[in-house]
């Protein structure tokens, strides 16, 4: 009997070659994303590119996004310092880079809204909180922490430092570093002094309790209007601009409605939100 011939193998098609290389291997860890396996170039060609983003700040009132805030290019330089020892006091950040900074106080860490809108337009605020206003358990500050604001120091309590001895200025400072620290894991390095007086002593207390820069402000949001407390009367790069809180009573713009505005004004100065901690 003669021998059966070997079974000559027929040439896979190469679509199902190509398929056999896309199967993972067995044990192997493998993205499961095919946006990802593409790669960055193909991604972009099939990624809706930045419609949700659009859609978003469509529904916060503005007609589109906010441009990327840049790599910081600059941070206080020695001349902002009123000494060695003590932290610089600014209400703006010398910068090319064409940012503005958005700070809040008390109050803005309630609104739920304002919480949902930072968390979805990824604004870089930064809040100051006063331990005797927001605590003790600073449930409402965790939520908009969590939607990526930066809490900074207001104080313990919420009245002027100015004139006070050190030891009541630094257990007012001191005190409210710690909360905040046990509560978040982390300490403030940022200190805005209650309705932004302060005298020497308050610098040489905010030094002491790990403070590196004292934050003021050039510019308001207040219900109706920017006001600025010196040089010319629009947005500048490197403004700090803190944005009033809610009217206890009576009708008005909401914390939403300010930021928005302030928003749409900065957009038509050419200007995007940094975020403040990055330059300081």
């Amino acid at each position: 009997m003669r021998p059966r011939a070997p079974r000559r193998c027929r040439a896979l098609p190469a679509a199902v070659l190509a398929a056999a290389v896309l199967l993972p291997l067995s044990g192997c860890a493998q993205s499961v994303d095919p946006i990802e396996r593409l790669g960055k170039k193909a991604a972009q060609g099939v990624r809706p590119h930045g419609r949700k983003a659009e859609q978003a700040y469509r529904r916060w009132g503005l007609q589109s996004p906010l441009a990327p805030a840049p790599t910081p290019s600059a941070r206080p330089s020695a001349s902002h310092r009123d000494s060695r020892s003590l932290p610089p006091v600014l209400d703006h950040v010398r910068t090319r880079d064409r940012v503005v900074f958005l700070t809040y106080g008390d109050g803005a860490e309630e609104d739920a809204r304002f919480a949902d809108m930072v968390r979805e337009l990824r604004l870089p605020v930064s809040v100051f909180l006063t331990g005797s206003v927001a605590g003790p358990g600073y449930r409402h500050v965790a939520r908009l922490q969590s939607a990526g604001a930066g809490v900074q120091n207001h104080t313990l309590g919420s009245s002027s430092l100015r004139g006070l001895p050190y030891a009541g200025q630094r257990a007012e400072i001191c005190g409210q570093q710690e909360k905040l620290n046990a509560r978040f894991g982390s300490r403030p390095s940022l200190f805005r002094p209650p309705d932004g007086t302060y005298d020497r002593t308050t610098l040489r207390a905010a030094a002491d309790c790990g403070v590196s820069a004292v934050v003021l402000w050039r510019a308001e949001m207040t219900a109706d209007e920017i006001t600025y407390a010196h040089g010319p009367a629009h947005l500048r790069p490197g403004d700090i601009i803190v944005v009033a809180p809610d009217a206890p009573t009576g009708p008005g713009p909401t914390l939403c409605d300010r930021t928005a505005r302030l928003l749409r004004r900065a957009q038509s100065r050419g200007l995007t939100v940094g975020r403040l901690e990055d330059y300081l």
